[in-house]
């Protein structure tokens, strides 16, 4: 009985962190663009400059984008219109981003501002 509880136990978690990353699935490349030479766009933990510094990335490094920003925008709805009316379209928003900020294979999302971000 108790090995049956483990099973379904460790079935449900597998179930939960597999609907998870789907739901987090990135979609989009998008670059970090336009920080001033020395410094790195912080991947915050919510939409917010406040927030918790997750990582941070230099000019040129390419993002994985979920689609998701605020105020509604979602990249997979503007990504057929020019590059230049892309970045209009998130400069004041926060964009969700999919990352991996240890480099051990632990993806996480979090947030960057769209100021600092172009299409690729």
């Amino acid at each position: 009985m108790r090995n049956r509880f483990h099973a379904a136990l460790l079935l449900g978690l597998m179930a939960a962190t597999l609907a998870g990353q789907a739901n987090a699935a990135a979609f989009a490349a998008w670059k970090v663009t336009g920080i001033p030479f020395g410094d790195t766009l912080n991947i915050r933990k919510y939409p917010a400059s406040v927030s918790q510094k997750q990582a941070a990335y230099p000019n040129g490094a390419i993002l994985q984008m979920t689609g998701r920003c605020t105020g509604g925008v979602d990249l997979l709805d503007i990504a057929g219109q020019p590059a230049w009316q892309q970045k209009q379209l998130v400069r004041y928003r926060w964009c969700e981003v999919w990352h991996d900020p240890a480099r051990d294979g632990r993806f996480v999302t979090g947030w960057v501002y769209g100021k600092y971000i172009a299409p690729r």
